[in-house]
């Protein structure tokens, strides 16, 4: 996890545990894995159910600024702390 570098500007505390999250992938044979490698991911960490689910729908969503008929090629799925180490 990333230090925060001055915890006396933030609003509220962060949260204690971010166990619910989201990773995202490309999709295998995607031209981008030539330059972030095919095993690339991202993994978004979030403190309730509620804010991944919304985060979810968010990054699933298209686009306002793609072309017609194009596809996103990242892979989002669900995955909980446990799971993921």
């Amino acid at each position: 996890m990333v230090a925060i570098s001055n915890e006396h500007n933030l609003n509220a505390p962060l949260p204690a545990a971010k166990p619910f999250g989201i990773r995202a992938r490309l999709r295998p044979g995607d031209p981008f894995t030539r330059l972030v490698g095919g095993d690339w991911q991202k993994l978004h960490w979030f403190a309730t159910e509620r804010e991944r689910d919304q985060a979810l729908a968010d990054m699933a969503a298209c686009h306002v600024y793609s072309r017609r008929g194009d596809e996103p090629t990242v892979v989002y799925e669900k995955v909980s702390a446990a799971a993921a180490r």
